[in-house]
């Protein structure tokens, strides 16, 4: 496709504007490290929650409901709407816990948590683990999806794509620290949005289609319109709904749903001005992210499926695209092809904003990795504050050049997202309990981030090499939490607890309460050292009761939305009224949190 003028005026503005705001907060973010990666510690919830929705909309997210509409139809997206009972869990119960530790990254947590050289060796290993090398996945994932926009669209190269979409993002990421990041993220998720709907908008006028009610009607979309799946199938109800809601959301650690909170999430937790402003953000983050913003892609998704109903036709309308990069993902990005000279301007800004917003983040929170708790901790304690803040801004770099050589190296969305799943199965109960039961220590998080790794990289080079048949996804995923489980568990009874000092700490420090505690309790009341704080009371019940409504009302609110656009009025008023309600019971439970 030509892009007009008017097109790249819109694009670069954008990249100017992003430019521009990295370079006027940049001498602020030079400071200190605090400054570089958390802001000083005093976001406000609108903009730190603001900026989670951004971060999750990249561009290989629309790509992937894309990929799993066109494959299992609209059902299919349970695998990662299930992951809605982690977010709310998140909000109500761990976003004050996390506020309350103090700490820069969610790796220092392992020190404050654990004791001894585990403890410290664990910190170091996990980030680099995640910092670089998982994170690097991620990233990659994402550019990759960059590189099929770019190569379906204006027919760039990999290394054309990358150049071009790497380029500004690490500049204005390295000037700018965490505060250029949620500033950009602001004006970002506000084009990435209105592109969405925009290419939405398109879809349903290509002549081929014809509106939404022929949409609705076309034979081509026979059994994908359900928002939830055939439960006579066996075969697409256990991998799209009965292992999300019955193992996955617990089970499995994933980038932005991570059980009990973790990475660029926690990130925004920590700079938070307090409990409130962290759990408020939170709340915002998981309500737009599932109920705000999937119809747009997956109506455009469903749009595919009658312009572009198999791979076949896809490979005939861009025959130059490499095969080995030719999937159903590839759907979205031949959509927008259709756009008019402007709004294409618009919305190719609103992708490389997706693109932007989410790089941007892994690279200030990969970086926070490499300086806070390998750097610091290991290599040079005494480091002086501009020191840390020039480390962070080299990794930064380096963390960019390393996803981009690794992207044309993946196949799609769906692959990585699956991988992704397998790298974390098993690891997910530990991160939930690790809070609520002093037992669990630094030997149990190494056992469970080395068998699922394991057991990731079995299936993903050995098992099908041994002759032996090839599984599901869903299949590798349970055999990954069952043993990784069942390892960490183990592991964590036949090992030495964490001292009691540390316990007793990280207890004074962040007053988790519940049962777990009792042992740990006793014995410090024994010997005459009271750990609760005066006011401070175990939530959890109100908690879990939040948690509940928060998902009733989400839930509601995206089928209500689903079946407006369906026509089924009587359906949608009855979610949209359970929706209003849930939300009116939730803000009357809240009032019964222990947040300061």
């Amino acid at each position: 496709m030509l892009l007009q003028r008017i097109d790249w005026f819109f694009i670069i503005a954008f990249f100017a504007i992003s430019l521009c705001v990295g370079i006027v907060v940049s001498k602020r973010a030079g400071r200190s490290s605090s400054e570089f990666f958390l802001s000083g510690r005093n976001m406000p919830w609108w903009l730190l929650g603001v900026s989670m929705v951004a971060t999750t909309f990249s561009p290989d997210t629309p790509n992937l409901v894309t990929d799993i509409v066109r494959q299992n139809g609209v059902s299919g997206n349970w695998v990662w709407w299930a992951f809605l009972l982690t977010g709310m869990l998140t909000v109500f119960v761990y976003a004050k816990l996390w506020r309350r530790s103090a700490v820069c990254t969610d790796i220092e947590f392992y020190e404050l948590r654990y004791s001894g050289a585990a403890a410290a060796f664990l910190r170091g290993f996990r980030a680099i683990y995640l910092g670089v090398f998982f994170n690097i996945i991620i990233m990659a994932s994402v550019t990759l999806a960059a590189i099929k926009i770019g190569r379906v669209m204006f027919g760039f190269t990999p290394l054309q794509t990358v150049t071009i979409a790497a380029a500004v993002t690490v500049i204005y990421s390295m000037l700018g620290g965490l505060r250029g990041v949620l500033i950009t993220d602001f004006f970002q998720f506000a084009i990435a949005m209105f592109g969405a709907v925009m290419a939405a908008k398109i879809s349903l006028n290509h002549p081929a289609i014809g509106g939404l009610s022929k949409l609705l009607s076309h034979p081509n979309l026979a059994g994908k319109l359900a928002i939830l799946p055939d439960f006579s199938d066996s075969k697409l109800l256990i991998p799209v709904f009965i292992i999300p809601l019955a193992v996955q959301w617990w089970s499995v650690w994933y980038p932005g749903a991570e059980p009990g909170g973790g990475g660029y999430l926690v990130q925004r937790m920590l700079s938070a001005k307090n409990e409130k402003n962290a759990v408020t953000a939170t709340l915002l983050f998981n309500a737009a992210h599932y109920a705000l913003r999937p119809w747009p892609w997956i109506i455009v998704a469903l749009c595919s499926l009658v312009v572009f109903p198999d791979i076949a036709s896809l490979k005939d309308a861009f025959p130059a695209v490499d095969p080995g990069i030719l999937r159903h993902d590839l759907a979205y990005p031949a959509m927008l092809t259709f756009l008019p000279a402007g709004l294409l301007g618009l919305v190719v800004a609103s992708l490389i904003a997706a693109y932007m917003s989410t790089i941007s983040t892994h690279l200030n929170w990969g970086s926070s990795y490499v300086v806070n708790d390998f750097y610091k901790r290991f290599i040079n304690p005494n480091a002086a504050e501009k020191r840390l803040v020039l480390v962070g801004r080299v990794s930064t770099l380096l963390l960019m050049v390393a996803a981009c050589a690794l992207a044309p190296l993946l196949e799609n969305a769906k692959r990585a997202f699956d991988l992704i799943l397998q790298l974390g199965a098993g690891t997910g109960l530990l991160f939930i309990l690790r809070w609520f039961w002093w037992r669990i220590n630094a030997f149990s998080e190494f056992t469970a981030m080395l068998v699922s790794f394991t057991i990731a990289c079995y299936f993903e080079f050995v098992h099908e090499k041994l002759g032996l048949p090839p599984l599901q996804a869903w299949q590798k995923l349970l055999v990954g939490v069952t043993i990784t489980t069942g390892a960490w568990l183990l592991v964590t009874f036949i090992t030495r607890a964490t001292d009691e000092k540390t316990l007793r700490r990280f207890y004074r420090l962040v007053q988790p309460g519940g049962p777990g505690w009792k042992a740990v309790l006793e014995k410090a009341r024994s010997d005459g050292d009271i750990l609760d704080q005066a006011g401070r009371k175990w939530d959890m019940p109100a908690g879990i009761l939040c948690m509940f409504l928060g998902c009733l009302a989400v839930y509601s609110a995206l089928f209500a939305t689903g079946y407006w656009i369906y026509g089924r009025q009587i359906l949608a008023i009855i979610l949209t009224i359970v929706a209003a309600v849930s939300t009116a019971l939730l803000l009357k439970a809240w009032t019964k949190l222990d947040i300061k």
